[in-house]
């Protein structure tokens, strides 16, 4: 069980997260299950025109890697591919009919300067005969993955309608035990296929609740360093970081507000831990919350208008919704004798959060229009869901054997992933931003 009350778990949240532990590998995605009647797709491996030996990325099998684990596309293995085209003048569609294939993606790489390349790649519709979309892209070696991901999200916006989210990033919180005895403690972040991994912070204390600033630069988390939870925010790139909430009692679950300037945070310092508002500038704090019950886990809508957070202000945890400015609280889930650590979709029509079935814990979505839940996991302790910022999925963390691990779910319930580091305990996850 995840906790019997919410006052459990931040009693006890420096005891679990002991056990949590960090490491640095890359995640190996694998596609549990996939959307019926996914679109037939070929990516043809890109040519090289050049001198010399081409890059060591192999950009189509990253596109085609893309397009699979969305689960909206059914990919053909180059193997099974009768001829190789890189241009569009190449394509005989004729080839790709046969095969079953609905679209066709070619492309080529060449010198583009020193140390540059350019891709160019095209989009088709097989049965059309018809380009849909074509691009010309420089870039560089470091940079090659990256590109692989925008062509993704070119293609699945062309063919979907939806924005793609393949070139965003995940940070999550991983450990391992080191030969000492002691576990070393990692926040973390890398591309949302789990490759480019990057330290943000290194400990051998708890690190918990990563949150992504509405710009994608910063990272605001809890730090138990010292021996006590101090809320940090940190800039991802330069590694600038800067303690912004460290008071008696408990400093948690900090969730930005969408304009990036304030700070929804749990504290304890009056006694009682309630949610508050740090306004990051002034260094000014307004309660929101005063209540004897326990108020946690707060959420900004995308809007700004409103707070969702965890209370047991009902005897059971649930979720309660109030005005960012203070007011009235609300209760909104009403499902379920347990559902806590709730977070808005993109386009605030739905939340996700931890919901109790039986005696298990799975992750759940609020359709915040009809009150209708779904259930979207199937695990006993399924926990930290996080929106890709296209709304199309939700990461959260599984255990699996007693190993922590990553998993995604679309958010109709009909695409599963997993995501299994090689080594060590992986939890927390949060989903970040389009980088703006």
């Amino acid at each position: 069980m995840i906790m019997m009350n919410v006052m459990k778990k931040l009693l006890i949240v420096v005891a679990i997260l002991i056990c949590q532990v960090a490491h640095s590998a890359p995640l190996t995605i694998e596609i549990t299950e996939s959307e019926i009647g996914a679109l037939p797709i070929a990516v043809v491996p890109f040519g090289w025109q050049g001198a010399g030996r081409a890059p060591s990325e192999d950009l189509a099998s990253i596109v085609d890697a893309d397009l699979k684990r969305s689960g909206r596309f059914k990919t053909m293995p180059a193997k099974d591919m009768i001829a190789l085209p890189h241009t569009g003048a190449d394509v005989d569609f004729r080839d790709w009919k046969v095969l079953g294939m609905e679209s066709l993606v070619v492309g080529q790489v060449k010198p583009n300067g020193v140390g540059g390349y350019l891709v160019r790649f095209q989009l088709f519709d097989v049965f059309k005969g018809e380009q849909l979309a074509g691009y010309s892209i420089p870039t560089t070696a470091r940079d090659l993955r990256a590109t692989a991901h925008h062509i993704s999200d070119l293609i699945y916006e062309k063919l979907t309608g939806q924005r793609g989210a393949f070139a965003t990033r995940i940070a999550y919180i991983t450990s391992v035990a080191q030969p000492t005895g002691k576990r070393k403690i990692v926040l973390q972040v890398a591309d949302a296929d789990g490759h480019h991994p990057q330290t943000i912070v290194t400990s051998t204390e708890p690190l918990m609740s990563p949150a992504w600033s509405p710009d994608g630069l910063k990272l605001a988390y809890v730090s138990f360093e010292k021996g006590r939870p101090s809320v940090f925010v940190q800039e991802v790139y330069t590694g600038k970081r800067q303690r912004v909430a460290s008071f008696k009692g408990i400093n948690g679950a900090p969730a930005w507000s969408p304009d990036g300037r304030k700070l929804a945070l749990t504290l304890s310092k009056d006694g009682n831990p309630d949610i508050f508002i740090l306004d990051l500038a002034k260094r000014t704090l307004q309660p929101l919350t005063r209540h004897y019950a326990i108020d946690t886990e707060p959420a900004w809508s995308p809007d700004g208008r409103h707070i969702i957070w965890t209370s047991d202000r009902g005897g059971r945890p649930q979720i309660y919704r109030m005005p960012s400015g203070g007011g009235k609280a609300e209760r909104i889930t009403f499902e379920g004798k347990y559902n806590a650590r709730a977070s808005y979709s993109p386009d605030g029509k739905l939340i996700t959060m931890v919901t109790q079935v039986g005696s298990d814990f799975r992750i759940g979505v609020l359709d915040l229009a009809s009150s209708q839940l779904q259930v979207l996991s199937e695990g006993a302790l399924d926990e930290s869901p996080s929106f890709a910022p296209n709304g199309s999925m939700v990461i959260y963390a599984i255990k699996v054997r007693g190993q922590g691990e990553l998993a995604a779910v679309s958010v109709d319930g009909r695409v599963k992933q997993r995501l299994a580091l090689q080594v060590g305990d992986v939890r927390e996850p949060a989903w970040a931003p389009y980088s703006q």
